[in-house]
């Protein structure tokens, strides 16, 4: 599958969770992404130039944000739902389900929920973290954490693998059918 037609499918497949994609439909679509995104930002910073504000957070402490532009934003809304979609095909391609895809979203949740009825949010949002990592809840918070930060890995790790031969529970094998 050449560039173009991994762009083609991705945008006529644009809500389609169901199937499966081949490994250079989902990484051929990723560059697009990048490259467009890099493009739009480049529009945006020529058209409107660069837009840095200060923004004051709690605490009176001040922060300053890159503002993103509209191109940029426009871009980036327009291809979040294929890039989702030819992500959860991809999941299928490998035989695993969709949801693996949103492995390190639910991590965090997890961790924020897990903090909340712990009780450490507090102390965390303070910048207090001796008193949040002390004890069991500690160390289950710092594995947890550890947990999330290879998540994305293990996904991209997903992402990579073989098609799976044959068909399997989400559909016929994409390299053996013929278009």
């Amino acid at each position: 599958m050449t560039f173009q037609d991994a762009v083609k499918t991705c945008f006529r497949k644009y809500i389609t969770f169901s199937g499966r994609a081949t490994r250079p439909e989902y990484w051929w679509f990723v560059l697009f992404v990048f490259l467009g995104s890099i493009l739009a930002e480049i529009l945006d910073t020529a058209i409107f130039g660069f837009t840095e504000i200060e923004v004051e957070r709690s605490a009176g402490h001040i922060v300053t944000e890159d503002r993103t532009g509209p191109f940029d934003a426009l871009f980036s809304l327009a291809t979040l739902l294929p890039l989702l979609a030819v992500g959860w095909r991809r999941m299928h391609d490998t035989g695993r389900s969709g949801l693996y895809l949103l492995y390190p979203i639910l991590v965090w949740v997890g961790i924020g929920t897990f903090a909340s009825m712990a009780g450490v949010t507090g102390e965390l949002m303070s910048g207090n973290f001796a008193a949040a990592f002390t004890g069991l809840v500690g160390i289950i918070m710092i594995i947890s954490i550890l947990i999330a930060i290879f998540s994305p890995l293990i996904v991209i790790w997903w992402l990579t693998r073989p098609t799976q031969p044959g068909p399997n529970d989400y559909g016929p094998n994409p390299n053996e059918v013929s278009p």
